[in-house]
């Protein structure tokens, strides 16, 4: 039988290979197991994708790191140094902000300096409740980061021991209590109130109904943002070659078309070229919701709840192209306001998308300070996620082409050449590449005081099938994935009998990465 058409086997199958998967499969390869990682694109990544353009490829998913030290375990579990296989290029500017008004704000990973940026453009009292603010997300984030985001599942009563000595954390647990709530009570500027509002947007909420808590995204974010050079791929590229180096065999082009359980128990899993995996485990690096709608077989079904996965998140509308930019001086990161808060929010709570959106854009060329010529931009646009059974609508890309490029007008940011809309990824290309998703890109939403509760966890119904990514708990974003994966292989490797917890070919400063192979994205 050839090597293409040959049946796999494996002690664990990973099943896709974006953060979460790759962060699993690294952290089991090196605590000695036989694991097949196996991804349906032809690139590592997943949503850590790049597409093409005349001046070299565009981050099509997430733009920047944060809280490296989640990276850096990650590495070392497998005895290798983060700085050894890419090289992060540490952001002065946080983001450059721009209203209609004429205002514009930059914010730094300094609070003092910050602090600065908002007194100078803002106001004396601007500036005191920035600090007010900044100080109590700092002490929400020291309270919160063990018992919710580092713990392998959420851990409310430690939670609320941490909050003890701190009782002006309180409202940030109070039921309906919103950010939106929790930012009118700290800002009196309408402006500041919408720049942080916008922290919900990064696990796909909106401000008014989600959990003030999420406020503690700032002071994630303040610690500090880094590029990475090559782009954010780069990072995936790493993880799969250090995954092969640690003995792992990485499948691309490799969909699953379902997963093999008998008295509910895994027994392998069926490719859609119709080789089978023989594995007694598997950690499922998919979106959730594709277990409860069928995709991987009736009995998967059984194996979350359906309130694991709903109401979904939002989705968005993503330009990726080259251009010249010519009227506004951007940094890497950027952000054109609408015209109010209510303006972009109460449409996409409605299941709308925004006429007057707020853009956000990365001038992926502007790491390490101004670009010359063409240059690598992604937009981001927030945009509701498909409701069930939703037709793609035909007029959506021209619409969108002109609601972006008509906004950016009016700040005075004008490209040459304007992309088309060729360059635009939708939702319905979201739910296509990531199957169960409706085009949701943060999983479950997160509204509502108990959403931080509702995520599925790494172990499932199923003896033998695990999860992580974004959809599962501790949620959306580059190191809540990562660390999703550090909560499956430790489930798996717990649930292994008599099994060698020593790596096969970790050696520490002596590993040597391969590149995996990578290919474009599919055609849009």
């Amino acid at each position: 039988m050839s090597e293409a058409s040959a049946d796999i086997r494996a002690e664990v199958a990973v099943i896709g290979a974006g953060i979460g998967g790759l962060a699993a499969a690294v952290r089991l390869a090196a605590a000695g197991a036989d694991v097949a990682l196996i991804e349906a694109q032809g690139y590592p990544g997943g949503k850590m994708r790049t597409l093409p353009s005349p001046a070299g490829p565009v981050d099509a998913g997430p733009t920047v790191l944060t809280m490296t030290p989640v990276f850096e375990a990650l590495f070392a579990a497998a005895g290798a140094r983060l700085a050894d296989h890419v090289t992060l290029i540490p952001q002065p500017i946080l983001a450059r902000h721009w209203w209609p008004d004429g205002a514009t704000l930059d914010l730094f990973p300094d609070t003092q300096a910050s602090a600065h940026a908002i007194g100078t453009g803002f106001g004396a009292t601007a500036a005191r409740e920035f600090l007010a603010f900044d100080a109590r997300m700092a002490q929400a984030l020291a309270a919160f980061e063990a018992p919710m985001m580092l713990s392998p599942r959420p851990a409310p009563m430690a939670a609320a021991r941490a909050m003890a000595t701190r009782p002006g954390l309180w409202p940030l647990m109070a039921p309906g209590r919103s950010l939106a709530a929790l930012l009118k009570a700290h800002f009196t500027d309408p402006r500041l109130r919408q720049l942080f509002g916008r922290y919900s947007t990064y696990v796909g909420g909106t401000p008014a109904h989600s959990p003030a808590v999420l406020g503690l995204i700032w002071r994630a974010e303040a610690a500090g943002v880094w590029a990475v050079k090559g782009g954010m791929h780069a990072l995936a590229q790493a993880l799969a070659g250090l995954f092969q180096t640690l003995g792992g065999r990485l499948y691309l082009n490799a969909p699953v078309a379902g997963l093999d359980i008998a008295s509910g128990a895994l027994t392998g899993l069926r490719l859609a070229d119709g080789r089978r995996v023989s594995c007694r485990q598997a950690v499922f690096n998919g979106d959730p919701a594709a277990l409860v709608a069928g995709l991987m077989g009736e009995d998967a079904r059984r194996a979350i709840r359906p309130a694991a996965t709903e109401p979904r998140a939002l989705s968005a509308r993503v330009w990726t192209f080259a251009a010249e930019a010519t009227g506004a001086p951007l940094t890497h990161h950027n952000l054109f306001f609408a015209d109010t808060e209510a303006a972009e929010f109460s449409p996409l709570a409605r299941g709308q998308t925004p006429a007057e959106p707020t853009v956000y854009i990365c001038a992926q060329d502007r790491k390490t300070g101004p670009a010359n010529g063409p240059e690598r931009f992604q937009f981001i646009l927030n945009a509701p996620a498909l409701a069930q059974g939703a037709a793609p609508d035909p007029s959506e890309a021209a619409t969108c082409l002109t609601q972006t490029f008509t906004r950016l007008s009016r700040f005075g940011l004008r490209f040459s050449p304007q992309p088309t809309t060729d360059a635009l990824t939708l939702p319905h290309h979201f739910a296509a590449l990531f199957p169960g998703s409706r085009g949701a890109l943060y999983g479950r939403s997160p509204h509502g005081a108990l959403a931080p509760f509702l995520r599925p966890t790494a172990r499932t119904k199923v003896k033998g099938l695990y999860l992580a990514g974004g959809g599962a708990h501790p949620g959306a974003g580059v190191p809540m994935a990562a660390l999703s994966g550090a909560n499956a292989a430790q489930a798996v490797l717990q649930d292994r009998i008599s099994r060698s917890m020593s790596a096969r070919t970790a050696m520490p400063g002596g590993i040597s990465t391969r590149s995996a192979t990578t290919a474009p994205a599919r055609s849009r």
